[in-house]
């Protein structure tokens, strides 16, 4: 029954994959029975499957399918690893988990059924896992992957090696720790192409199509993704889409929520709603509102975009500040909780205050607080309390 699928998996595991492991590749513990890793579309969750396959296909039976073969769909994910574990099988991958219905139920069922299995999951659309009815949370070690940090795009780039700093050491060492890296290599000659086009691996192979397949895969979210996952009326997905052009030319002090309102033809409710949803679908990002997920009922302080790349996407000419302030919340998030302070532009794991700005940004917003910092942009290395904007890409 499964021969056919067997075979495409063959086949996919024979072809030549990128010698680059990302970060999160070493952190996932592969024993564990059921594992999700999820992420945006392109950040490169299926890369690193197959890259795990390739270490273990020689000990142990695997399987690799694609949620949406038809194949998949006609037999059912259960009856599929019912078989396989049947024959021997030992590793189920599962991609693109959230294209098949009920999945969550499959999955229960595969990880309460059959104890020799280890089954591995992507979710190209982390909301499709959030709003799973079925309770994953006792089952599945959950895996987030970001966008390729600036520390990745520089690997990728210069061949070198660049360790991860810890949010605390950059704060207490950051002099030293630029100077280490710019004895290696000169970070502005970087810094812009990866604003504009360095925050998804495929960028590698594809630097002449990177902005179309960008665009192609933010449309896919949009018009695919969420509606297959949520109850949106197919008009409301033009709503979705002037959201983000609004968003994307608006400084995130001037979101007027009232004539956003009315610019995408939504009640004040259903519009915190929608902007939860982006949220989670990692193409926005909220900083203020009192709530998570999609139940968002208060005022959002800040919108941002999700990453600098999206810009180049949704407007033509994106202000400095706001790629500042968002390169920089793309950064930190996704170690750390990060929020609207009342002096500043951003306050992370409520401790430190942040205020963004160019080399001659001041300390004035910050003034007399212990844990202030200045984050500047077009300077290499910092002194005291004055980080560069760019060390921040190294915190993963």
């Amino acid at each position: 029954m499964i021969e056919q699928l067997q075979l495409l998996s063959n086949q996919i595991l024979a072809q030549k994959l990128p010698e680059y492991k990302r970060f999160l590749f070493e952190k996932i513990d592969f024993s564990e029975r059921l594992i999700g890793v999820l992420g945006s579309r392109g950040v490169g969750k299926t890369t690193i499957l197959l890259q795990y396959l390739h270490t273990v296909f020689k000990e142990k039976k695997t399987l690799y399918i694609m949620a949406d073969h038809p194949l998949v769909i006609k037999l059912g994910l259960f009856a599929i690893a019912d078989e396989f574990q049947k024959k021997g099988g030992e590793v189920l991958i599962i991609d693109e988990i959230h294209k098949i219905k009920n999945f969550e139920t499959d999955l229960k069922l595969i990880y309460d059924s059959f104890f020799a299995l280890n089954v591995v999951f992507t979710g190209s659309n982390a909301v499709a896992i959030d709003n799973a009815k079925a309770d994953l949370s006792r089952r599945a070690v959950i895996y987030r992957l970001p966008i390729l940090s600036f520390r990745e795009f520089l690997e990728l780039e210069t061949n070198e090696k660049f360790e991860p700093i810890a949010l605390d050491n950059i704060l207490k060492n950051h002099t030293s720790h630029a100077v280490n890296i710019l004895s290696k290599v000169k970070p502005f000659a970087y810094f812009e192409e990866y604003l504009k086009s360095g925050a998804y691996p495929f960028y590698t192979s594809s630097k002449n199509s990177y902005i179309q397949k960008l665009l192609s895969a933010s449309m896919q979210i949009l018009e695919t993704d969420l509606p297959m996952i949520y109850t949106i009326e197919h008009d409301k997905i033009n709503s979705l889409k002037k959201m983000m052009i609004m968003l994307c030319q608006s400084e995130p002090y001037d979101i007027n929520i009232s004539k956003l309102c009315g610019a995408v033809e939504l009640n004040q409710r259903t519009l915190y709603k929608y902007l939860g949803i982006l949220q989670a679908a990692g193409l926005i990002r909220i900083l203020g509102a009192k709530s998570s997920g999609v139940s968002i009922i208060s005022k959002p302080e800040k919108l941002y975009l999700d990453n600098t790349n999206l810009f180049s996407i949704f407007c033509d000419s994106p202000k400095t500040g706001t790629i500042r302030e968002t390169f920089f919340a793309s950064s930190v998030s996704y170690e750390h909780s990060i929020n609207y302070p009342k002096s500043g532009d951003f306050i992370l794991d409520e401790k430190y205050t942040f205020e963004i700005g160019g080399k001659d940004k001041s300390f004035k917003q910050l003034k007399d607080m212990k844990e202030g910092y200045v984050v500047a942009d077009d300077i290499e290395i910092g002194a005291d309390n004055k980080i560069p904007l760019w060390l921040f890409g190294f915190l993963y």
